[in-house]
């Protein structure tokens, strides 16, 4: 009789341990995701668009605008279920959201609201892989291409680090994104960019920002979301989330410091469109370290970030000679690498586990680097060209890159006066 009624005292706890609805944590998943939808279609359409040549505005813009339509279409019809499905190397069984209902629970909110958080990754990842290649990639190539990259490129690494792949794991830590998101997404743009060869006027012409104002503007935008994009990672409104919120404004606000300071000494000016990218720059360096650095890590790493982006933009590049248009690679692909790393490093002690050992943790940071820099890099070329052998070649003729794509492929001009 005596363990009857311990086992009756046993059952709330034993209730309680199963997920359970939080209305808390919906609601802030909610706006969490409409931030980080916020960042596509708005905040990054506007930061390329201020960034490309007025004849090609409109063209840059509607890559973000397309990639978030078609990345949205993807993920819910196949990317979901390879990225979080059953599986070690791929995920299976959630095809059309198979076995999903509004009750249907993702720890403690809905999974459909799991896979609308989720879908916005996927399509600001493809997005920022545009900024490598704008100006001179056929608009129809750029979208089959985004289409099938989610599928066979994020999708995999996704879940490998985040939906389950444990064999491919490593034991990373990314809390938001630096290696699924940014680094994925710069060396995809990359490798892109070195396929299809510079643009015509290429180290010619003094190639201009359309409207630095622009670009301000988008960075904002972009910045507000990123409260989602890191924020919304822990999927729960508490602590960890409000420390992730923290860090990711000290992260920025060091990344437009970083970026300005290096950018005084070089050229003794201090340019708003070098702020904007410090602050995004920064915003990549914290993303997979957001849900455990503290502020002291933070502001290393944003700093770090912002001037690591800017040596990237204003000398590595022109050693490489590869034409990012955008310069996607360079802030999102090696500022991504730099917040990978230093994930290991300044972890805050509320976050470290007793056996905790850094040079451990670095070699498994550096392993996933690895891995998402080699099959990104492969499988996005194939990529690459399966989507232009789809759409009759991937690159616009000598013509429309002269006269610009607003014009030759949409019909439209950025400003009409």
């Amino acid at each position: 009789m005596k363990r009857f009624f311990l086992a009756l005292l046993a059952l709330p706890s034993l209730v309680f341990a199963e997920d359970t609805l939080n209305s808390g944590d919906t609601a802030w998943m909610l706006v969490a995701t409409a931030f980080v939808m916020l960042m596509t279609p708005a905040g990054l359409a506007l930061f390329y668009g201020g960034l490309t040549r007025s004849k090609n505005v409109l063209n840059t813009i509607g890559m973000s605008l397309g990639a978030y339509a078609v990345g949205t279409l993807v993920w819910v019809l196949v990317g979901y279920s390879i990225a979080f499905g059953d599986g070690d190397f791929i995920g299976t069984g959630k095809v059309l959201l198979s076995g999903i209902t509004s009750d249907t629970l993702s720890g403690t909110i809905p999974e459909l609201l799991f896979v609308a958080f989720q879908g916005t990754f996927a399509a600001i990842a493809v997005a920022i892989a545009s900024g490598s290649m704008i100006e001179r990639v056929k608009f129809s190539t750029y979208i089959v291409f985004a289409a099938l990259w989610i599928v066979a490129v994020y999708a995999p690494i996704t879940h490998w680090a985040w939906g389950g792949g444990e064999t491919l794991n490593f034991g990373e830590m990314d809390f938001a994104g630096g290696t699924v998101v940014h680094l994925n997404a710069g060396v995809a743009g990359f490798v892109v960019a070195i396929i299809l060869g510079r643009r015509k006027d290429y180290g010619k012409v003094a190639i201009k920002p359309f409207s630095p104002v622009l670009v301000s503007l988008g960075a904002a935008l972009l910045w507000f979301g990123w409260f989602g994009f890191n924020a919304g990672s822990q999927l729960a409104a508490d602590g960890v989330a409000a420390s992730a919120f923290l860090v990711t404004n000290v992260a920025a606000s060091l990344g437009v410091i970083g970026w300005i300071m290096l950018e005084w000494l070089v050229y003794k000016k201090a340019t708003i469109v070098g702020g904007a990218s410090g602050a995004v720059a920064g915003l990549v360096a914290i993303t997979p370290a957001s849900g455990s650095a503290g502020v002291e890590g933070a502001i290393i790493i944003g700093l770090v970030g912002g001037a690591l982006g800017f040596y990237g933009v204003a000398k590595l590049k022109t050693m490489f000679k590869v034409d990012d248009s955008l310069d996607a690679f360079w802030i999102h692909g090696l500022v991504g690498i730099w917040g990978s790393i230093a994930t290991a490093i300044f972890i805050a002690d509320y976050a470290m586990a007793d056996d905790y050992n850094m040079a451990s943790q670095l070699v498994s940071q550096f392993s996933a680097i690895g891995l998402t820099i080699v099959y990104s890099g492969i499988v996005t070329a194939i990529v690459y060209f399966i989507a232009s052998a789809i759409t009759g070649g991937g690159r616009v003729d000598e013509e429309s890159e002269s006269r610009g794509l607003d014009e030759t492929v949409h019909g439209e001009k950025a400003i009409n006066l």
